[in-house]
């Protein structure tokens, strides 16, 4: 449903009234998406049972104090929009598990950022980031992180203190050297680092848990030693897949016919031993006795 022209109020009315609307439905959810709002209405912050607030693309260039009203909330999504920076009040969502701030015009991220305690999943991509935000190292807790079409040229040492992170999305970046921290991710199951200026990669073979790997788009030769469960995207992939599978389709007939082999040999070992046994239960054997002379 598309906003009249009328004056602020009579929208923040209709606002309330639609959002009334769609939360009677039971699911907690408030879709404002692609609305022209310049700021959110304060009626919506005292919703106070809502759990999911969609505000893409509604030209949004900042947030009321009363957004912490929202204490239920899991789910934000601001992107697309003109949001130069995270205000505080946002920083007090308690139970924020998702947020989405891609395609903004956020330079950083504030100090008190560290307090969404609960916050799995952040999408900060295409914003201006210059430098790596320093806050994001306290939250241990972060699972994904895209940070994709920022301005980064290095990732702090102290990264791998990010214990949770599994999936971080680093493509259309400004790296020209692999980020050493990254060797040391050792949790990682997906690294994307599309879209940079690598010119070539280090062994990452140690990464165990990685799953998917991805370097399209980059100076480089072709893909670096992965270890053999890791997927890889870009240059030269589909060769290295190819010649990796074979590989393994090798060592796999070959351990299947030493398997053969060991089995047979079993199987020769068992038969001599019931042979043994049998001459020991005197099934077609012969007495000492019987080869006696005969007396004359």
């Amino acid at each position: 449903m598309r906003m009249g022209s009328g004056g602020s109020s009579g929208r923040e009315n209709r606002l309330s009234s639609a959002a009334e609307e769609q939360l009677s439905g039971g699911d907690q959810m408030l879709e404002l998406s692609g609305r022209y709002l310049k700021k959110l209405p304060t009626p919506v912050c005292a919703l106070s049972t809502l759990q999911k607030l969609y505000i893409s693309g509604t030209g949004i260039t900042g947030l009321p104090e009363e957004i912490e009203g929202l204490q239920e909330l899991r789910i934000l999504a601001l992107d697309f929009n003109k949001l130069e920076e995270v205000p505080e009040a946002l920083c007090r969502l308690p139970h924020l598990t998702r947020l989405y701030l891609g395609s903004n015009r956020l330079f950083g991220l504030p100090a008190e950022f560290c307090q969404l305690k609960t916050l799995r999943c952040l999408w900060i991509e295409n914003n201006y980031l210059y430098h790596f935000p320093q806050v994001l190292l306290q939250m241990p807790g972060l699972q994904s992180l895209q940070m994709g079409d920022n301005r980064l040229k290095t990732l702090p040492n102290s990264l791998p203190r990010m214990r949770g992170l599994r999936g971080l999305w680093l493509y259309g970046n400004r790296f020209e050297d692999f980020p050493k921290a990254l060797l040391r991710m050792t949790q990682l199951h997906i690294l994307d680092l599309d879209r940079n200026k690598l010119t070539e990669f280090p062994d990452l073979s140690h990464l165990r848990k990685l799953r998917l790997f991805s370097y399209d788009h980059n100076p480089v030769a072709g893909p670096p030693n992965v270890a053999d469960t890791v997927t890889v995207v870009g240059e030269g992939a589909q060769e290295f897949m190819e010649a990796r599978e074979e590989r393994i389709q090798a060592i796999r007939e070959e351990e299947e016919e030493e398997e053969q082999e060991e089995n047979e040999s079993e199987g020769v070992q068992a038969n001599m031993k019931n042979d043994s046994s049998m001459l020991d239960d005197g099934e077609g054997s012969f007495s000492p006795l019987e080869c006696t002379p005969e007396e004359t």
